[in-house]
């Protein structure tokens, strides 16, 4: 899956929650936090980390399938029945993308239930489109969420 599949699905997502308008408000009024360069250089570490928890193909795939499974969810057995990885690499994939805030786990008898933290993954598209009208105007909002209409 290309990360732009990936964008695009977890903006559906947001869409769908009614999250994201037709004209997102941190380009439309460029209220993104700024904050000192301290603080600047803090966020920018979390979204590395972020990213580099969704930079491997498994990852990558849990991620795309809680968010096709948004907001239910998923309990590890159906994750790994689904994508047919081994039940301690699949422990492994999981815990760092809760250690990175991208997805939510939940205790339920005997299972844990996984869903896509779709308020961390908002905040990493605020971030990564945050410029798109500010600065560079490199992309045109309404390109961006152009499907969610």
């Amino acid at each position: 899956m290309s990360i732009c599949s990936w964008w695009c699905a977890a903006l559906a997502v947001s869409c769908k929650m009614k999250r994201v308008d037709r004209h997102p408000y941190f380009c439309k009024y460029g209220n993104m936090e700024s904050g000192t360069t301290k603080k600047r250089a803090e966020r920018v570490a979390k979204y590395a980390d972020m990213f580099s928890a969704m930079g491997t193909e498994p990852r990558l795939r849990i991620m795309q399938l809680l968010l096709s499974a948004h907001p239910e969810g998923l309990v590890v057995g159906d994750i790994q029945g689904e994508l047919e990885i081994p039940n301690s690499t699949l422990s492994h994939h999981l815990d760092k993308l809760k250690n990175e805030g991208l997805v939510l786990v939940q205790r339920e008898s005997t299972f844990l239930r996984y869903t896509a933290n779709t308020e961390a993954l908002q905040e990493l598209l605020q971030f990564l489109y945050s410029e798109c009208c500010t600065r560079n105007k490199a992309l045109k909002p309404q390109d961006i969420v152009e499907f969610c209409g």
